[in-house]
């Protein structure tokens, strides 16, 4: 077999990125060298030619979770184009979904990551910079006249949070809509969730 391209090797790169990217929100850094490149499709031998580590990777996939959530945030943002009040709204409900809680490695990296970055703090200090922006940023969409987001945010990743933790019992649906309820102020928590988060 020939060697692989320029080309192909920076492909390869970004298919393990994204693969590590979702993986690591489903299942937590943790996941294997061995098993990740293998849902990549690529071979364990070829991780060491595009990563000096796996703190790297690590690195470069909350860094592409988090590039990801923002183009999909601008697109949202562009079609509620001077509508706060509805883009805002639509996130919380987005966000506190069903989908969202069942569909973590398509989801926030900023409830994607807490647990991993939490349990090894100073060991990932690049991740921890990309992680914070990425915080302050989504706390930034969710801020209201003199509100910041920030307690918003944290209602809305503790909920979600709580919410996979319990996903077979009834009280997980019960989590979600209170917090959607609590954010909204709409009274009843009965809005129809959207089918993907922001």
């Amino acid at each position: 077999m020939g060697r692989v391209s320029q080309a192909q090797a920076q492909e390869n790169r970004q298919r393990v990125v994204a693969t590590a990217s979702r993986m690591f929100r489903e299942k937590g850094t943790a996941v294997s060298v061995a098993d990740l490149m293998k849902a990549a499709g690529l071979t364990h031998g070829g991780f060491y030619k595009q990563f000096g580590s796996k703190e790297d990777l690590v690195d470069e996939a909350i860094a592409h979770a988090f590039d990801e959530q923002a183009a999909h945030s601008a697109v949202a943002s562009e079609e509620r184009a001077g509508e706060h009040e509805a883009a805002r709204r639509a996130l919380i409900e987005d966000y506190l979904s069903v989908w969202h809680r069942d569909h973590p490695g398509e989801g926030c990296p900023v409830s994607g990551f807490a647990a991993d970055l939490g349990r090894e703090p100073g060991q990932a200090a690049r991740a921890q910079d990309v992680y914070v922006n990425g915080v302050r940023n989504r706390a930034a969409r969710l801020a209201t006249g003199d509100d910041d987001g920030m307690a918003q945010l944290c209602t809305m990743v503790g909920a979600l949070v709580l919410a996979r933790a319990t996903r077979d019992n009834p009280i997980s649906e019960e989590l979600l809509r209170a917090a959607r309820t609590a954010l909204t102020e709409s009274g009843t928590g009965q809005s129809e969730p959207r089918q993907r988060t922001a």
